[in-house]
């Protein structure tokens, strides 16, 4: 008994998520990005849809919404502080709720940054955690709407979790996320191995997800923000780990 994931392929390069549980047969999409692709990855499964749970407003998350509820008459789930953004959710929840699919209880967190109202949601016993566009591997989201140190401290946040913790992120971004890392933290041996390692996915045509968060907590540098070979590479010694945060954020965006 527990928490089946199955991990699929949406628009150009987004990840869909149907998560089952096994005990009651209820079944939930991790956002919405493509009704096809979602519907596809049911059918093949055999799964019958009875939820969507959403992480942030973006289009690219919600688009879905409407045809999947029109069809399957699903409940939806998503950010309190974003309700206004999204149309067609039955619950809201924010920071601290914890959203039930059928016996799998799910922890809601804050993730700042990205977009205001980002939430995430974990699976505490069967240690998956679903970040959307907050933490991705080796990289986090864009800083859309929020600043540096609500973003950083959601981000450490999230780094607390174990390191058999499974992280499952919105985009297939990890490949371009690594030739960034690896300009600021060449010396890293985690990085390089992780680096080599989704190298060779890719190739293979395979996903880089899900991931462990110990692998992140080793070679992200976003989530290495208080380490001090961070810090010397922007020439922020003694800086507080949220300006070093921003100057990686910066980097990324002008890389």
């Amino acid at each position: 008994m527990g928490l089946i994931v199955d991990v699929f392929a949406a628009r150009s390069d987004n990840f869909g998520y149907l998560v089952h549980d096994t005990a009651t047969g209820r079944t939930a999409a991790i956002d919405a990005p493509e009704t096809a692709a979602i519907k596809n990855a049911l059918l093949y499964r055999g799964w019958a849809l009875s939820d969507i749970f959403i992480t942030h407003h973006h289009i690219d998350h919600v688009e879905a919404i409407p045809e999947l509820k029109a069809e399957y008459g699903v409940r939806v789930v998503g950010p309190k502080a974003e309700a206004d953004k999204i149309a067609g959710l039955d619950e809201l929840a924010e920071a601290g709720d914890q959203i039930q699919l059928g016996e799998t209880v799910f922890d809601v967190y804050a993730a700042p940054g990205h977009t205001l109202g980002h939430i995430v949601f974990h699976d505490k016993a069967g240690k998956h955690l679903f970040t959307a566009d907050a933490l991705f591997s080796l990289g986090v989201g864009r800083m859309f709407e929020g600043t540096p140190e609500p973003m950083w401290n959601g981000i450490k946040a999230l780094r607390e979790f174990p390191d058999d913790t499974l992280i499952y992120c919105g985009h297939e971004y990890t490949e371009s996320n690594a030739r960034f890392a690896l300009s600021v933290d060449p010396d890293n041996k985690a990085l390089q191995v992780r680096a080599e390692e989704v190298k060779a996915l890719r190739q293979a045509g395979k996903a880089t997800i899900p991931v462990s968060l110990g692998t992140e907590k080793a070679a992200n540098p976003f989530l290495r923000a208080d380490d001090p070979v961070i810090a010397a590479y922007y020439g922020l010694e003694g800086a507080a780990p949220a300006e070093v945060f921003a100057a990686l954020r910066k980097g990324k965006d002008n890389f």
